[in-house]
């Protein structure tokens, strides 16, 4: 009887068997996920992070503790955990690898702590992390590999720190040039005001791109404010001319051209935007040398920096460039990209350059003025006598018939 009193009471819930930290309160879960726990620690004299919090906690808040720093592998057996919020507590550093194994996360919560940096490469531990908050810290600048880890987040609160530029690189992230985009379009918000942003190209793009119609980004305050704003060489750029920023655009002369081997041809590009943006070449990929019946045998090759060539920018916002060739050979053919590139972005263009040989005639067969027999009929035929010759032989024959003995 009693052990089916004590079976009963682990069946219902009432007997829990997993301990809860000290200083930190235990709830269970909601009414649909009973078997998980809610973790909430909020201790004052709190100074690190408790390690028998139960696997099956699924929320745990750490919230105005003295908790400084976050070690490695700090939650590694809370697999189940979902969220987890470490805010206003005094954390100074979060080491790359705190995050290991939370692979269920979706939610990370680091406002009001006194972080420098943000170990972004860590985020490739939390696949399904899509809220980052990282508010009221000492963040002064975003590095731009961060753009890599940061594909899935959908709210990103970076509002209050020390950051003064963005990266190029998040703006590709978040406004992808068309037929780059990956998949269907998820919609993100973000937290970036509050911080003495250094005014350039990057900042008025992201404010207009996010107030356009259909935009995927939200910024949480339109406003953000300046310290100062520069152009690319380092000059005072007006609020006028900030509102003029532009990625710039590449059109090509031709986008294939074909030309015999030895000639010399000439690739042209113009490009547009503001600040007027700087062009170069590359050359992505030739050909090798040998000609083949169905044209030139394609190989790969490592993409190369082109140094000679012409470019000229008759006014402002445009500019355009030319590359000259001469005497081509088989090697020149391949694929050449006009690349253009200012404080708003950088964009590119393909140019196909194919090598033509001369081609080979084949020798006509000779013509013979007498026709010739097979050579079975040409070894079977005698050849025909002379009647002088048929006379001769004839003496011939008599003579030796007629001649004595012993002379």
């Amino acid at each position: 009887m009693l052990l089916l009193i004590l079976l009963y009471l682990v069946l219902s819930g009432v007997v829990k068997v997993c301990p809860c930290p000290a200083s930190c309160v235990c709830m269970n879960g909601s009414p649909g996920a009973a078997d998980l726990r809610m973790v909430q620690c909020g201790d004052p004299g709190m100074s690190t992070i408790p390690v028998s919090v139960p696997a099956n906690t699924f929320k745990l808040c750490l919230e105005k503790t003295r908790i400084s720093r976050v070690p490695r592998a700090a939650f590694f057996n809370l697999s189940e955990l979902r969220f987890l919020w470490l805010t206003y507590n005094s954390i100074t550093s979060v080491h790359p690898s705190s995050f290991v194994n939370l692979k269920a996360l979706r939610e990370l919560r680091l406002d009001g702590n006194l972080l420098t940096a943000f170990p972004w490469e860590g985020l490739r531990d939390m696949p399904r992390l899509q809220t980052l908050v990282l508010h009221n810290n000492r963040l002064s600048s975003l590095p731009p590999q961060a753009a890599l880890f940061l594909p899935n987040i959908t709210y990103l609160d970076l509002s209050s720190n020390r950051l003064t530029i963005l990266p190029a690189e998040l703006l590709d992230l978040w406004f992808p040039l068309p037929g780059l985009q990956e998949g269907p379009v998820q919609r993100k918000i973000l937290g970036l005001h509050d911080n003495p942003w250094l005014c350039d190209c990057e900042i008025s793009l992201l404010i207009s791109l996010s107030a356009s119609l259909g935009s995927s980004v939200v910024l949480m305050d339109p406003l953000l404010m300046c310290s100062r704003s520069v152009d690319q060489s380092g000059m005072l750029l007006r609020q006028v001319e900030l509102s003029r920023c532009m990625r710039p655009s590449v059109q090509p002369a031709a986008t294939s051209v074909t030309s015999s081997l030895g000639s010399n041809v000439l690739l042209r590009c113009d490009a547009s935007g503001y600040p007027t943006p700087t062009l170069t070449w590359i050359k992505t990929s030739a050909y090798t040398d040998c000609c083949q019946q169905d044209g030139l045998q394609k190989s790969k090759q490592l993409p190369k920096m082109l140094d000679s060539f012409m470019q000229e920018s008759p006014r402002v916002g445009v500019r355009w460039s030319i590359i000259s060739l001469n005497g081509l050979s088989y090697s020149d053919a391949g694929e050449y990209r006009c690349q253009a590139r200012n404080m708003a972005g950088l964009s590119e263009a393909p140019i196909k350059l194919k090598v033509m040989g001369a081609t080979r005639l084949l020798r006509p067969p000779r013509k013979n003025s007498k026709p010739t027999l097979p050579r079975v009929l040409q070894r079977s035929r005698k050849p025909s006598k002379t009647p002088a010759a048929a006379a001769i032989e004839s003496r011939i024959s008599k003579g030796l018939q007629t001649q004595p003995e012993g002379s």
